[in-house]
C-alpha cells in the first residue's frame, strides 16, 4: 500500500465566544468571521446556541509567532491584545480556555490501494483524510457511499474487481477536494487583504447574483451536484486565474461590462 501523509505546519486550537449576556449572538451570525494575519489566522462560525467556535490556525513552531512560544498566561494576552484586540471583549476567558484545549494537527492522506483482494475496502476519511478548509471531508465521504452503490447497481451485484473500479472512479476526485482545501487555507489566512482577491470576490458576487449559470469556484464545490470535485478544482482554478489577472489591471469594478466580461472569460477558460 502506497501512503503520502503531508501535514500542514500549522495547528488549530478551538476557543468559544458565548452568546451576550441577553441570550443573543455576540456577533453577525450569517457571516464568516475571518482574522486574517497572513502567516497565521483566526475565524468564528455560529453555532445553535448563539455562541461561535472560535478556532486559531497557527504554525506549531515556526515563524514569528508560533504555538510553542505561546506558553505563559502573558505570552497569551499579549498574542491576542495584538493581533485580535477586537475578539477579547467577546471571549473573557480566551486566556484559560486556550491551555485547556489541546492543538489539533491538520493533514492530507492520499493512499493507493485502497482494497485488499475482495475482501476490505476503505471508504471516506479511512481513504482521503483532508483539512477541514473547504467543508466537505463529510460530503466527500457520503460522496463514496453513492457512488459505490451506483456501482454496485451497474455491475448487478458485487464482482471481484469492484473495488478497483471504485478506487479508479473515485480518487481522482477525492485527490482533487484534499487539494482544494489546503488551496483554501492559503486563500483565507493570506489573499483575503490582497486588493486584486477582494476585487475578484466582488465582481464573482456580482456574476453570480446576475447569471444563473455563473458558479464561483466555492459555489462549484460546494453547490453543483452536477460537477465533480476534479471538474471543479480544474475549471475553477482557470476562472480564478483569468479573473485575477483582470482585477489587477482594474481600479474599480463599478462600470464593467458584466456581459462582456462574462463573454470573455467564458471563450478563455472553456478549454481548461
Amino acid at each position: 500500500m502506497d501512503i503520502h501523509t503531508e501535514f500542514l505546519d500549522h495547528g488549530y486550537k478551538e476557543l468559544n465566544i458565548p452568546p451576550t449576556e441577553k441570550g443573543e449572538f455576540a456577533m453577525d451570525p450569517n457571516a464568516l468571521h475571518i482574522w486574517p494575519r497572513g502567516d497565521f489566522m483566526m475565524i468564528a462560525l455560529p453555532n445553535l446556541d448563539r455562541s461561535f467556535t472560535v478556532t486559531l490556525f497557527l504554525s506549531n513552531d515556526q515563524g514569528a509567532e508560533n504555538f510553542a512560544k505561546l506558553d505563559t498566561q502573558q505570552s497569551v494576552v499579549e498574542f491576542f491584545k495584538k493581533y485580535f484586540s477586537d475578539a477579547i471583549d467577546l471571549m473573557p476567558t480566551f486566556d484559560r480556555q486556550f491551555f485547556n484545549n489541546p492543538i489539533g494537527l491538520l493533514g492530507t492522506t492520499k493512499c493507493s490501494k485502497w482494497s485488499f483482494e475482495d475482501k476490505a475496502l476503505l471508504m471516506g476519511d479511512a481513504a482521503h483524510p483532508i483539512v477541514p478548509f473547504y467543508g466537505q471531508g463529510m460530503n466527500c465521504g457520503f460522496e463514496d457511499c453513492y457512488y459505490f452503490s451506483e456501482l454496485l447497481a451497474d455491475q448487478g451485484g458485487f464482482s471481484k474487481d469492484i473495488f478497483q473500479l471504485f478506487e479508479n472512479f473515485r480518487k481522482p476526485h477525492s485527490d482533487a477536494i484534499a487539494d482544494l482545501a489546503v488551496d483554501n487555507f492559503y486563500e483565507m489566512r493570506d489573499r483575503v487583504n490582497d486588493i486584486a482577491f477582494v476585487k475578484k470576490a466582488a465582481l464573482e458576487f456580482k456574476l453570480e447574483q446576475n447569471f444563473p449559470d455563473y458558479f464561483s469556484k466555492y459555489s462549484m464545490v460546494t453547490f453543483r451536484e452536477d460537477m465533480s470535485y476534479e471538474e471543479a478544482m480544474l475549471r475553477g482554478r482557470a476562472q480564478d486565474n483569468w479573473l485575477i489577472d483582470f482585477c489587477k489591471k482594474i481600479d474599480s469594478i463599478g462600470s464593467i461590462d458584466l456581459v462582456e466580461l462574462k463573454n470573455n472569460m467564458t471563450q478563455k477558460v472553456n478549454n481548461f
